[in-house]
C-alpha cells in the first residue's frame, strides 16, 4: 500500500508498474511535453520527469511509497546522490544524446549541429515478429536553393535596428518601489544573429529565413525481432541549417496491443479458455500464429488439465533481433470454463464415473443450513444503504432526545 499516488498518477501507471511500464510511460509524456516540441508545457516536464527519477529508482521508490513526496523532499532521496535536471534524465533516457537537440550529451566537442527530430512510429506485433516496411512522411528545413541559404541578394544585409547588432535585447523593468531589474534576451527580430535582410533584396522563394519547409518519405525498415521503444535511426536526415550540420531523425517504435498475444522478452503469452470435458477428458485446439501458421495442440489421453495451468511451445515465440531463426517460446495459461449447472441426472452419472467422494463422518446432533449464492459488491452496497437508514432514524429522534415523549394539552 502507497501512501499517495501522485508521482504514478503523473505518468499514468499503477501504483504495481514494472520498470518497463515505467519507461515506456516516461518516454510518451517526455516525448509530448518536451519544451522544444511544446513550449508552454515546462512545469508540467519538470513534474514528470522527477515522478520518473523517483519511481525509476528502487531505493527512491522505497521511500516515497512510504512516506510519499514529502519524505523525498526531506532528504530521502537516497541510491541515487540528489535529482537531476529534466534535461540530463531525458538525455539519459534517450542514450546521452538529446532526441530533439543535437548539441547535449556525447557531442559536447563535436560540429554543431540542429536539432534532431523525433518521431513515434506505432506497429503492431505481426510486424515486429514478420519485419515489415512503413513509409512515414515527415517536414523538415532544408537550404533554400533559389539563395544557397543566404536569404537574399548579395549585400542584402543589414545591421538590426532593434539590438544594433548585439543579438541581444536589453529591457528595464521595475519590480519594486526603488528597484529595477535589468533582463537580458535574446532579439526576436533578428533571432540573436544581429543582422537583417533588406526587404528590397530578400529572397523570395524563403523570404529571407534561408531554409524552406519540405516533406520527405522515409522508408523506415522494422527489422524482425525488434522491441517496443526501440530507437531507428537516419542519420543527417533532420533539418538543414547554414553553418550547422543536420542532426538526425530518429523513430521511436510503440507496439500496439495485441487481442491474444503479450510479449515477454522472446516468448509470446497467450491466455486458453477451455471447457470441463477438454480439462477432463482431453483437448485439440487450432492456433493461429502470428505468420498466419495453423498450430495444433493436444493434451494426452488421462492428463487433467487446471484453471492457471502453463504449458509451452517451443520456438513458437518472437524471432531474436538480428538473428531471427532463433525463436522463444509460445507460453499457454489455461483457464477452465465450468458450466453454470448440471442436469441432476447427469451429476448421477458423473459421480459414478469420478474418482469417488469421502463421505463426511456426521454425528447424530448437527444442523444442516443452507448455501446462499453471495456477492461481495451487492452485500456491500446493501450494508452501506442500511447505515444511511440508521442515520435517518437518528436525525428523526434528535430533536427530543432518546425516549422523551412529547405530551398533548
Amino acid at each position: 500500500m502507497v501512501k499517495e499516488t501522485k508521482f504514478y498518477d503523473l505518468l499514468g501507471v499503477p501504483p504495481n508498474a514494472d520498470d518497463s511500464t515505467l519507461k515506456k510511460a516516461y518516454r510518451k509524456l517526455a516525448m509530448k511535453y518536451h519544451p522544444d516540441k511544446n513550449p508552454n508545457a515546462g512545469d508540467k516536464f519538470k513534474e514528470i520527469s522527477l515522478a520518473y527519477e523517483v519511481l525509476s529508482n528502487p531505493e527512491k521508490r522505497r521511500i516515497y511509497d512510504q512516506g510519499g513526496e514529502q519524505a523525498i523532499k526531506e532528504g530521502g532521496s537516497g541510491g541515487g546522490g540528489g535529482f537531476h535536471s529534466p534535461m540530463d534524465i531525458f538525455d539519459m533516457f534517450f542514450g546521452g544524446g538529446d532526441p530533439f537537440g543535437g548539441g547535449r550529451g556525447g557531442r559536447r566537442g563535436g560540429p554543431r549541429r540542429t536539432k534532431n527530430i523525433v518521431h513515434q512510429l506505432s506497429v503492431s506485433l505481426e510486424e515486429l515478429y514478420n519485419g515489415a516496411t512503413r513509409k512515414l512522411a515527415v517536414q523538415k528545413n532544408v537550404i533554400c536553393d533559389a539563395c544557397d541559404g543566404v536569404g537574399g541578394k548579395p549585400g542584402c544585409f543589414q545591421k538590426c535596428m532593434v539590438c544594433r547588432g548585439s543579438g541581444m535585447q536589453i529591457r528595464i523593468q521595475q519590480i519594486g518601489p526603488g528597484m529595477m531589474q535589468q533582463i537580458q534576451s535574446m532579439c526576436q527580430e533578428c533571432n540573436g544573429e544581429g543582422e537583417t535582410v533588406d526587404p528590397k533584396l530578400r529572397c523570395k522563394k524563403c523570404n529571407g529565413k534561408k531554409v524552406i519547409r519540405e516533406r520527405k518519405i522515409l522508408e523506415v525498415n522494422v527489422d524482425k525481432g525488434m522491441v517496443d521503444g526501440q530507437k531507428i535511426q537516419f542519420t543527417e536526415e533532420g533539418d538543414q541549417e547554414p553553418g550547422l550540420e543536420p542532426g538526425d531523425i530518429i523513430i521511436v517504435l510503440d507496439e500496439k496491443q495485441h487481442e491474444l498475444f503479450k510479449r515477454n522478452g522472446m516468448d509470446l503469452v497467450m491466455k486458453m479458455d477451455i471447457s470441463l470435458t477438454e480439462a477432463l477428458c482431453g483437448l485439440k485446439k487450432v492456433i493461429k500464429t502470428l505468420d498466419d501458421r495453423s498450430l495444433v495442440i493436444q493434451t494426452v489421453p488421462g492428463e487433467v488439465i487446471k484453471t492457471g495451468d502453463l504449458k509451452a511451445v517451443r520456438g513458437e515465440g518472437m524471432p531474436q533481433y538480428r538473428n531471427p531463426f532463433e525463436k522463444g517460446r509460445l507460453i499457454i495459461t489455461f483457464n477452465v470454463v465450468f458450466p453454470p449447472s448440471l442436469d441432476p441426472a447427469m451429476a448421477q452419472q458423473l459421480a459414478t464415473i469420478l474418482p469417488a467422494v469421502d463421505e463426511p463422518m456426521i454425528p447424530e446432533d448437527h444442523d444442516e443450513v443452507d448455501l446462499d449464492d453471495f456477492d461481495p459488491k451487492a452485500d456491500r452496497a446493501q450494508n452501506h444503504r442500511g447505515q444511511y437508514d440508521e442515520d435517518d432514524d437518528e436525525h428523526g429522534h434528535g430533536a427530543h432526545g432518546p425516549g422523551v415523549s412529547c405530551a398533548t394539552q
